[in-house]
């Protein structure tokens, strides 16, 4: 697998997080948003259990369930479909379509936005992570090479090149150097 793929594989997959954990923090959690998300892209013949369980990936039984929540947060209103009796039709109440107004998606857009510039698809996504995690007050968690507190340097110990992390005075690998830190400050 060529590195740049794994690098983007890997930006996307911290910005997914840091995007369910802004989802966390409102009245609906992650499924909930795509649920809602779903219906107000759903045509009327898509609106229903099975077409939102195919569309997620997800089983009909969690689908079910996460439907109900939204029914009793008055996100969404079920009838019974017109067409097959076996079936229900879902639509979005008010309130769900309000909650979309506030969608945390919309943040990562902004930062998709801001950043983008003509940039390659890994730089633009780095940009986009950067900025979701001041949004988000979040720890970058990056490569400790790319640090401020990292220190380089040329000598060896042992065969071996030590760099030193600033911050907490320990001594660096260049295989340390390489991984992601809590610590992390651009």
């Amino acid at each position: 697998m060529k590195p740049d793929a794994l690098k983007a594989a890997d930006l996307i997959e911290r910005i997914a997080r840091l995007m369910q954990a802004e989802e966390q923090k409102g009245p609906l959690n992650p499924a909930q948003w795509e649920a809602l998300r779903y219906l107000a892209k759903a045509n009327r013949f898509s609106r229903t259990p099975a077409a939102l369980a195919e569309y997620l990936g997800s089983t009909r039984g969690t689908v079910s369930q996460t439907l109900i929540a939204l029914e009793k947060k008055d996100c969404i209103k079920r009838t019974p479909s017109a067409r097959d009796k076996r079936s229900v039709d879902i639509a979005l109440t008010p309130l769900g379509q309000q909650h979309l107004t506030n969608d945390p998606r919309q943040k990562l857009a902004s930062c998709i936005e801001a950043t983008r510039n003509g940039l390659s698809l890994q730089d633009a996504l780095s940009q986009v992570l950067n900025e979701a995690i001041r949004l988000n007050n979040a720890k970058s968690f990056g490569i400790c090479a790319s640090c401020r507190f990292f220190q380089r340097t040329d000598k060896t110990e042992n065969g071996a090149r030590s760099h030193r992390c600033g911050l907490l005075n320990v001594p660096l690998s260049d295989k340390d150097s390489e991984k992601i830190c809590v610590e992390h400050e651009t």
